[in-house]
């Protein structure tokens, strides 16, 4: 994808990517067990794709589980898978009607049967989705996808970065090469990747908000993007000369 100097970018073409991150701080806060902030936090997911949607973003990425996120404990993390498929499952008649296409990144080999089931199931019924492209990444990692990209190049010829992310999207099971992301946010107040998206971060945006994850809104999407809109995307370029 070529990547021109641009303060105003059709909204249609924009790949924003969140991070989302502060359910078990929420839960804490409020009193509740962390899995109850889990749970907040997958009406926040439907509240932000929506949002996505009507605001025109067409490619919205959501990080929702992380390989570094099997260390936690075994309950958390069996409820966490739960949550994955009852909202794959819940969720699989809105999006046809929305005509969203969703597709879920990451490994397969590690998650339980029926989840892979829930996974496949929808990424078919909802494959001809046109007005918004969604992204569920599920024990991924930015470094091993990059990795395990790199094992399938093979007799070590060189390759594109087109090349490349056509590997990479076959790595992380993504449905086409992988896209650049525009603009990556992240709740929670914290400032950090995590070991997501490297590779397609590589010119992000980024925006970081104090608001937990189960509390994010469509207001707070339209801020970003607000926010997105007053950024100056050089790549490197001096912007004189890139519009000469």
């Amino acid at each position: 994808m070529e990547q021109s100097s641009s303060r105003n970018p059709d909204l249609q073409d924009l790949h924003v990517g969140i991070i989302m991150d502060g359910n078990g701080r929420w839960a804490r806060r409020q009193g509740l067990a962390r899995l109850e902030g889990h749970r907040a936090g997958a009406l926040a997911v439907h509240r932000s794709i929506a949002a996505a949607r009507s605001l025109g973003v067409g490619v919205l990425t959501l990080f929702a589980f992380s390989e570094d996120n099997w260390q936690r404990a075994p309950g958390e993390v069996a409820t966490l898978l739960e949550l994955f498929e009852d909202f794959l499952r819940e969720e699989t008649d809105w999006l046809r009607a929305a005509a969203i296409r969703l597709s879920v990144i990451g490994r397969r080999d590690r998650l339980p049967h029926s989840l892979v089931e829930a996974i496949e199931h929808v990424e078919e019924l909802t494959a001809a989705g046109r007005a918004m492209d969604l992204r569920l990444a599920i024990d991924y990692s930015g470094r091993q996808a990059i990795l395990r990209a790199a094992e399938r190049v093979g007799d070590g010829s060189p390759v594109t970065a087109e090349e490349f992310s056509r590997l990479l999207a076959g790595a992380s099971h993504a449905p086409a090469a992988s896209v650049n992301i525009d603009l990556l946010i992240r709740t929670g107040g914290e400032r950090r990747l995590s070991d997501l998206p490297l590779w397609e971060a590589a010119h992000a945006e980024l925006y970081f908000t104090d608001r937990m994850w189960p509390d994010f809104d469509a207001s707070d999407l339209a801020l970003a993007l607000d926010d997105f809109r007053r950024r100056e995307r050089r790549f490197g370029r001096i912007p004189e000369l890139a519009a000469t």
